[in-house]
């Protein structure tokens, strides 16, 4: 029996006309597990965040191959953990795109970048416990269960999350 090709995607810089991408993942649906909706302003604010070179962290819009859609998000940025510095990733895949495999795809690419920034050991991904879905992607992008904390984001909100942590200096595995 042969096995399914997993998605191929993209990564490309985030862009001034992504603001609409932001707003399409703003849903209760999407941040569920994330405290709900941000306010017009909070998601202005995060795009100008997302657009800063100087900002800490870099932000992607997945596009998936060969089509060229947009559907959805994924980026790291610093952030320490367990007494040391580390990165951390999120991402978002919008929901007419979601079951297919596209966030763990994104994930792993986005994984490929951190490694090649190569400033931090770990990458990090800290989804709520509730979130079965993202959680999956964690396990199937081949991160390490590590423990369940208290998390807050956004800020002022606290989820009981799974850390998850991938070793950006082992050797990569050739498959999923």
């Amino acid at each position: 029996m042969a096995s399914i090709p997993a998605p191929r995607v993209s990564l490309e810089p985030w862009s001034e006309d992504d603001l609409d991408l932001l707003r399409r993942t703003n849903t209760p649906e999407m941040t569920q597990y994330l405290g709900g909706p941000e306010t017009e302003e909070q998601l202005l604010a995060r795009h100008r965040r997302y657009l800063d070179p100087e900002a800490n962290g870099s932000m992607f819009r997945v596009v998936l191959l060969p089509v060229g859609q947009v559907v959805g998000s994924t980026g790291f940025w610093d952030h320490a953990w367990g007494g040391g510095p580390a990165y951390e990733t999120g991402y978002g895949i919008v929901p007419e795109f979601q079951g297919r495999g596209l966030a763990v795809a994104a994930t792993l690419a986005v994984a490929d970048r951190a490694r090649a920034d190569g400033r931090h050991r770990f990458l990090h991904a800290f989804p709520s416990v509730e979130h079965a879905a993202s959680n999956a992607v964690c396990r199937k992008a081949g991160f390490e269960l590590v423990e369940q904390a208290e998390f807050e984001y956004p800020k002022g909100h606290l989820i009981l999350s799974n850390v998850w942590r991938m070793d950006l200096w082992a050797p990569v595995s050739g498959s999923q």
